[in-house]
């Protein structure tokens, strides 16, 4: 039977997964410092026999390991930073490690290890079966931040795949066709005259009228877009002091659409926004471009198999202590686990989900770098149950559950999911067409260039004794 040999030994990596999973857990770090949770993946890839490229398109913490050859080249990817504010024990209630600290309010924690859990497990079933094809892992960083498979993306990655995979722990499980949002972010940086504001007012040029006449155009903008258009702001700088008219002052904005081409329509349309606030005001401007990710293209063959896959495979059972230890956390956010349950129309008193929900259709007005590798080939994006049924994204309740048994739980149940929908593609070569057929179609009109900017800077590996 197809996968019986990756479930095998992917029940024979358990523990180490684990231990993976839990080290990574307690070290939360920050994108493109996430040091430790490098070398714990590389240790273990190692360990189980293969070479790792590190410092891979030249960022200090991306990595990839690799196994078999030609085609098809199927890409797992993993994700390994945190999220800043959202340190957490895992307690049921809000106990930080380290109050403001860092925390894997997102499971990117579980990422890694469960795609290591399937590279390893495909390696011994493409053995014995003599299958063909690649798999290559990828350990991507900054996922939370700057958008690491960007980055990785301006460096050559991810241009050899045939397919991508990328599994993330949720509240269900959940194959996917819906589209996500691209996010962009800029700052508009405005340069004036300083003079005193009641002696010589007529002398200044404020620099803060300039970011407050762009952020009314902005709003008036908003109108004049697309539905799916999302555009955020804050001002960074609007001065020091109220009776010096500020010859300094910047704005940041992040702009959000489900397609690419409408992304360049409001960065355009905004620059002009800012063009004619300086030109109102007497002050210059400049753009500093911080970059951003594309909008996510699920691809509609690759999540049909991976729907498929999530109804297949042997699903690791919730434990009474698992669900009591849930139900302590939907209980303090009540609101939102009523809502959760009714939405998925489980049981009423579901704590954490079992089962396998109806493939996503509908948008999603979040951003993830992926959109960067769903412009490449053809990607999908699923998750596992994993969350307290209320809990949402970004949040205590899911730091406190990713470092513990549920948390590892969702992993395995992960790493299986991930080998079977690989071991798909790699006997079934008819889907790999189809799904590259699927996406030229989404690419009609469309060419992958990184948003990043052209120099970025990373932190060096730190010294260890």
């Amino acid at each position: 039977m197809l996968g019986d040999i990756s479930f095998k030994r992917i029940d024979e990596e358990k523990d180490d997964l684990i231990r993976l999973a839990r080290k990574i857990w307690e070290n939360p770090e920050q994108g493109n410092r996430e040091f430790i949770a490098s070398d714990a993946c590389t240790e273990l890839l190692e360990k189980a026999g293969f070479e790792v490229e590190r410092d891979y398109g030249g960022l200090p913490t991306a990595l990839r390991a690799v196994y078999g050859s030609g085609h098809p080249v199927i890409g797992l990817l993993g994700e390994f930073d945190a999220l800043p504010g959202l340190s957490q024990k895992d307690v049921c209630y809000r106990d930080p490690v380290v109050e403001g600290g860092w925390g894997h309010g997102c499971g990117h924690c579980l990422m890694c290890s469960a795609n290591i859990g399937a590279l390893i497990a495909l390696r011994d079933e493409m053995e014995a079966k003599k299958l063909k094809g690649t798999i290559v892992f990828y350990a991507c960083p900054a996922e939370e931040t700057v958008g690491g498979k960007g980055a990785m993306a301006s460096g050559g990655a991810f241009k050899e795949l045939d397919i991508a995979l990328c599994w993330h722990p949720g509240k269900f499980n959940r194959s996917s066709y819906s589209l996500l949002t691209g996010a962009n972010s800029q700052i508009f940086k405005f340069y004036g005259k300083s003079a005193h504001a009641a002696c010589d007012p007529q002398l200044g040029r404020s620099a803060l009228d300039a970011v407050e006449l762009m952020d009314v155009a902005a709003n008036y903008l908003r109108e004049h877009v697309p539905q799916d258009v999302r555009i955020h702001y804050c001002i960074i700088n609007g001065g020091s002091a109220p009776n010096v008219v500020p010859d300094y002052a910047a704005v940041k904005y992040t702009f959000r659409a489900l397609d690419i081409n409408t992304m360049m329509d409001v960065e355009k349309r905004l620059h002009d926004i800012a063009k004619g606030a300086a030109l109102m005001t007497g002050t210059r401007v400049e753009v500093e471009r911080l970059g951003g990710c594309y909008p996510v293209l699920n691809n509609h063959v690759v999540a049909d198999v991976v729907d498929e896959c999530m109804r297949t495979i042997p699903m690791e059972e919730w434990s009474t202590e698992n669900i009591e230890y849930a139900r302590k956390l939907n209980e303090t956010i009540p609101e939102e686990w009523k809502a959760s349950v009714a939405f998925s129309k489980s049981a009423p008193d579901t704590q954490l989900h079992v089962g396998v929900m109806p493939i996503d259709e509908d948008n999603d007005y979040g951003s993830s770098d992926l959109g960067d590798v769903s412009h490449i080939c053809p990607s999908c994006f699923y998750k596992g149950a994993c969350f307290p049924i209320g809990a949402n994204f970004h949040s205590w309740q899911v730091a406190a559950v990713t470092g513990m048994e549920i948390g590892f739980k969702s992993m395995i149940n992960g790493a299986r999911m991930t080998a079977l929908t690989a071991l798909r593609f790699l006997t079934e070569p008819e889907l790999v067409e189809k799904a590259k057929e699927e996406f030229a179609r989404s690419m009609t009109g469309k060419k992958y260039e990184t948003m990043l900017p052209d120099k970025a800077e990373y932190p060096p590996r730190p010294v260890r004794e």
